[in-house]
């Protein structure tokens, strides 16, 4: 990712912000990118001196017609934490207070029943290439979707996993800087070792190891447009509806969560032995991030509600998880 560009009066603090933050260990891309528009908001205002009044703090803040309650909430969040670090360095600004913004309504995942599973594989087996556009769609798709569904892997780390990175001799993915930043390997079901074998042969029969193993054609990998547009195609073509707010691609990691934790507790699997091993898989930081499974699991399960509640009394009832996942 490039770096962006800063222009305005503010143009040092933004970098040194962004730097400092990059040296306790944050990746913050896509906070650089929030701190940009707002530096690009500053020049467009004409500002010359380094202090924010209230007044050009409230436009900033103010919400557009096109814009989630979401998307409004993180612009107003990024210009709170630029302004609170200027102000640290002794330069006199406004700092935007919470409470600006309606929260958020909170999104229920979507759990696939089998059948909308079963619907959804056959539209993506039906997907056919575009020589001119997306010449190996057909291969690539049935592949990606099912690594999806199986592994519990964000889209982003699948989506850019490099031809080095898939461990097709013992049938693993290695997820290198994931959320956190952390590295972890990701086992791949055996029938889908043999669909990965397939598909490198078709395609990467040239390829150097830094490749994209998912590619869209050489040298470019599958884009997040790219993988949501082939998506809602399918969803269409299985009939699974579509509200605007889901069923969502993450989607995939929420079921195949919830489906491991019902295959456990009908086996007789001590959860608390296994979570942590659910952990590991979806690199999750804290225990409170993969304990939020087993409140979905309970809710779509209501039959072993009673079987969880009796293990995990106090996180059935009061685990809440901020599901903001990086795609």
């Amino acid at each position: 990712m490039s770096k962006p560009l800063f222009n305005s009066i503010f143009s040092d603090e933004f970098r040194d912000l962004i730097a400092l933050k990059q040296a306790l260990g944050f990746k913050y891309e896509t906070d650089a990118i929030a701190f940009s528009r707002i530096d690009s908001f500053f020049c467009e205002n004409g500002l010359s001196e380094k202090h924010l009044s209230r007044q050009l703090c409230d436009i900033w803040c103010r919400k557009r017609s096109f814009e989630s309650d979401s998307y409004h909430a993180g612009r107003i969040s990024s210009l709170r934490v630029f302004c609170k670090y200027i102000n640290s360095l002794g330069v006199p600004v406004y700092i935007p207070p919470h409470g600006m913004t309606r929260h958020p309504q909170k999104y229920n995942a979507h759990i696939y029943t089998p059948e909308e599973l079963r619907r959804f594989f056959a539209a993506v087996d039906a997907s056919r290439s575009v020589p001119s556009e997306c010449p190996y769609r057909s291969v690539v798709m049935p592949v990606f979707f099912r690594i999806l569904y199986t592994s519990g892997m964000r889209v982003s780390e699948l989506r850019l996993a490099r031809i080095r990175d898939v461990n097709l001799a013992e049938g693993y993915i290695r997820v290198m800087e994931g959320k956190n930043h952390k590295d972890r390997l990701v086992p791949i079901h055996p029938e889908l070792v043999a669909k990965c074998v397939k598909l490198k042969e078709q395609i990467h029969s040239g390829s150097p190891e830094d490749e994209f193993f998912f590619m869209i054609r050489p040298g470019c990998e599958m884009t997040l447009q790219n993988v949501y547009n082939n998506f809602r195609r399918y969803l269409e073509k299985a009939g699974i509806p579509h509200t605007g707010r889901g069923p969502r691609v993450h989607d995939f990691r929420h079921t195949y969560c919830v489906n491991l934790l019902l295959k456990w507790t009908e086996e007789g699997k001590d959860l608390m032995a296994y979570l942590p091993y659910m952990r590991t898989m979806l690199g999750h930081e804290g225990f409170e991030e993969t304990a939020y499974y087993l409140k979905l699991t309970s809710a779509a399960y209501p039959s072993i509600r009673k079987n969880l509640e009796s293990t995990f009394p106090d996180i059935i009832g009061e685990v809440t998880f901020d599901d903001r996942e990086f795609y």
